[in-house]
């Protein structure tokens, strides 16, 4: 994966690679393992900030909903590490890997408040390379700087894949290029993909149009919605995958969690056809 990767020396500044070792966690997962499948999560956690309860930190609940689905992999958007409104000495995406027994890998997309905020991946198998790089804004069209964390991951029977995550801006104008940028860094990338996140945009919207020609989405028609957490009415939390020949969707779901974070996970099993 190392040859798209570009600016390493800036990219060793923004990124923070946590590699905790992975505690053993029982029950689900071997069902899977013998169908060479995984189980894939996507989730904007809010900063761990229950939305109904103004100011607190709840990280026990982030890491419950990820524990009670036992996921492989997990693409996690809005994660704060080292902020004053989050805690100065809390690293999210550290804390999430000690609570749920996996590897993590963070992303810096922007300082905030003393410390830094973006994305992060958990991984339950080996992470073998990780790379974040930034994804281009236009200053004159505002919003916030965005950006993508990937891992190459290996997987149970020697099998490799990139899994990646991001969360793309609120400006549209913004968004289509940033999905451009990030369709290109991975154009020519090898390995099978697996891509989740916060896209804010609909189906049928230039930006996941545009996704729709390089990746599969897991759910094509009458997704279930992922925001608001109640009485929730549009998706724009997906997760998709490439090229379509080397996966098959076993199932996937919108688990209905609504006090932990502002958007509801998306939970999809695949698998990876040899």
């Amino acid at each position: 994966m190392k040859n798209w990767v570009y600016g390493l020396s800036l990219l060793l500044l923004l990124a923070a690679c946590h590699k905790n070792s992975s505690l053993p966690r029982s029950g689900e997962g071997n069902h899977l393992a013998a169908k060479g499948a995984i189980k894939v999560m996507t989730y904007n956690i809010h900063h761990a900030n229950p939305p109904s309860e103004n100011g607190k930190i709840d990280m026990a609940a982030i890491a419950r909903v990820i524990n009670q689905e036992k996921p492989d992999l997990v693409a996690l958007q809005e994660v704060d590490i080292f902020t004053e409104r989050s805690g100065k000495k809390l690293d999210q995406a550290l804390e999430l890997a000690r609570l749920t027994g996996m590897k993590s890998f963070f992303m810096k997309a922007l300082d905030y408040q003393g410390g830094a905020y973006g994305i992060a991946v958990l991984s339950k198998h080996p992470i073998l390379d990780s790379a974040g790089y930034l994804l281009p804004r236009d200053p004159a069209l505002g919003g916030e700087n965005r950006a993508v964390a990937a891992i190459t991951v290996q997987l149970p029977g020697n099998k490799k894949i990139i899994f990646a995550t991001t969360h793309l801006d609120l400006e549209a104008g913004n968004r289509l290029s940033q999905a451009k940028a990030l369709i290109g860094h991975f154009e020519k990338s090898g390995l099978p993909m697996v891509l989740g996140g916060d896209f804010n945009a609909l189906k049928g919207s230039p930006v996941i149009d545009l996704f729709d020609q390089h990746f599969t989405r897991t759910c094509l028609d009458d997704c279930a919605p992922t925001i608001p957490v109640v009485n929730p009415n549009r998706t724009i939390d997906f997760i998709m995958y490439k090229p379509t020949s080397r996966f098959k969707v076993m199932n996937t779901r919108v688990i209905d969690e609504q006090y932990a974070s502002d958007h509801l996970p998306v939970v999809v099993e695949l698998e990876i056809v040899d």
